[in-house]
């Protein structure tokens, strides 16, 4: 638990035993209800600044929350902030609920398998990522390709600067994004794709530091989908840097951020064309879009050493 750092409080903590041996040294187990919980652990991490995740955590979450996925509406509309993805990563991530139970219910609940299709195509990334980072251990944290933003790697601030760790950048949807980063330890998938190329691209700072950022709060944080989601970002796990502008932002929000904008009428560092952004961001001009497709080929690296792999965009959580 690190700064504003949240926690996954769980409802069925209550009374519920868990199902591992204790041993010396290990944090309480049993509490009455979240505020016991909450006390305990700022208690235990005065450090540590925020209260516990509005999202719930456990078993019985996970089941309701699976009850509710329509994977035909997920496939229309996830790109949308306020669209209906699972918000299931959490929970696959700490192993409440397992890929195959969601893929099973998927399934269960579609009379065509055209209709769940995106859905099982993301849980079927996040299993080859899962694969990919047991090939690569701590490679993970380095570049798996080189650079295609024209940029010497030496050119990226190794550190997050103070207004993005604490969310004063004076734009009000990256500010936005960091404060719901902090406040709950969860963000759309869209939101996380913009708010990390605005640190690699814009501000121009090393992928891992992001990288590390998001791991310290995300509660679905882990290597695998994270790393090498940043890493497709960057540029070192894909064949093109992924960048957004202005329109696209406004659209998939549906203009939440823009409309309250201290910087929206002038000023605006997401307000040009791809072209124009392109120009400003990257030194190495190739053909460099968000056009909303997936690239189709991906490739294993052997077993030696990581070869060039492209990955289609980041799953939706």
């Amino acid at each position: 638990m690190g700064p504003k750092t949240p926690v996954l409080a769980s409802s069925t903590l209550r009374g519920v035993p868990l199902n591992w041996d204790e041993h010396p040294g290990d944090l309480p187990r049993q509490f009455t209800d979240r505020i016991e919980l909450e006390r305990t652990l700022q208690q235990l991490f005065p450090e540590a600044s925020g209260g516990l995740s509005p999202i719930q955590g456990g078993r019985h979450q996970a089941e309701a929350l699976l009850g509710k996925v329509k994977p035909e509406r997920y496939a229309k509309a996830r790109n949308f902030l306020s669209g209906p993805v699972t918000r299931l990563s959490p929970y696959i991530r700490h192993g409440a609920i397992s890929l195959a139970e969601v893929r099973d219910a998927v399934f269960a609940r579609t009379k065509q398998r055209q209709a769940s299709e995106k859905l099982i195509n993301e849980l079927g990334w996040r299993d080859y990522w899962q694969r990919l980072w047991a090939e690569l251990g701590d490679e993970i944290w380095s570049d798996q390709e080189s650079l295609k933003t024209g940029h010497h790697p030496g050119a990226y601030a190794e550190s997050l600067p103070a207004d993005l760790a604490d969310g004063q950048t004076g734009l009000a949807c990256m500010d936005g994004f960091i404060q719901e980063l902090h406040q709950t330890g969860w963000l759309h998938n869209h939101a996380r794709m913009w708010l990390a190329a605005y640190v690699v691209h814009w501000r121009r700072i090393r992928w891992q530091a992001g990288a590390q950022w998001f791991l310290r709060h995300l509660l679905d944080g882990d290597p695998a989908s994270n790393n090498l989601s940043w890493q497709w970002v960057a540029s070192s796990f894909s064949h093109k840097p992924y960048f957004f502008n202005r329109s696209n932002l406004e659209r998939y929000s549906d203009g939440r951020y823009c409309q309250d904008c201290a910087l929206s009428a002038k000023g605006c560092p997401f307000e040009a064309s791809y072209e124009q952004l392109e120009q400003r961001l990257f030194e190495q001009q190739v053909a460099i879009r968000e056009t909303g497709s997936r690239p189709n080929r991906r490739q294993r690296p052997s077993s030696s050493k990581a070869s060039a792999f492209s990955r289609p965009a980041k799953p939706n959580r």
